[in-house]
């Protein structure tokens, strides 16, 4: 588990979303599990990117006409176009959900729209966790509730972890953690 800490605009969520896939790196490659997924086709990296890795985004990205169930379930979709009830039940469960399976992100406070973004990047299993300042947009008292829960379930899972996020208080909790330095406006280092 490695925590990436760096200034706002320092260009965290642009490496995230390279090493995603999402967004194509200016130079260099990205390798995922052997894979050197910069020479992919566009859906070559979408099928990397959903066996391969979990992203918990900073505003959740949650389907708002879709309760947490299947907003777990359609992430198992996009990896293996079969959903695994049992699998996404349990990991609700495991984040404290079991009796919210069936509401809609409206209904949830925003600690628990967090834990249902947790269970689906955790759906398929994947061999990397990003995990993009999952706690900005919770309030204080459940900041640590969240990362207690991705650290748990990555130890439970043998996931790896890579977290980013701006408060040392969380950075400290981590054996491992790596500074995302500015360089200048248009180029960014590790």
């Amino acid at each position: 588990q490695v925590v990436l800490i760096g200034e706002s605009g320092g260009g965290k969520t642009t490496l995230l979303h390279c090493i995603a896939c999402i967004v194509p790196p200016d130079s260099g490659t990205v390798t995922i599990d052997g894979i050197e997924v910069t020479k992919l086709s566009e859906a070559g990296r979408d099928r990397v990117r959903a066996a391969k890795l979990g992203y918990v985004f900073q505003t959740f990205n949650l389907l708002s006409g879709f309760t947490a169930l299947e907003n777990v379930r359609l992430g198992m979709t996009f990896a293996h176009g079969k959903h695994d009830m049992r699998r996404a039940v349990d990991l609700l469960e495991k984040v404290g959900l079991g009796d919210r399976l069936h509401y809609k992100p409206a209904a949830l406070s925003v600690g628990q729209q967090q834990r249902v973004a947790v269970a689906r990047a955790l759906a398929n299993r994947p061999r990397l966790l990003l995990a993009d300042e999952p706690t900005a947009n919770i309030d204080p008292g459940n900041q640590q509730k969240i990362i207690d829960l991705l650290r748990d379930c990555c130890r439970d899972e043998n996931i790896a972890m890579l977290l980013v996020t701006h408060s040392m208080h969380i950075a400290e909790q981590f054996d491992r953690v790596e500074k995302l330095e500015s360089i200048n406006r248009a180029a960014v280092g590790v």
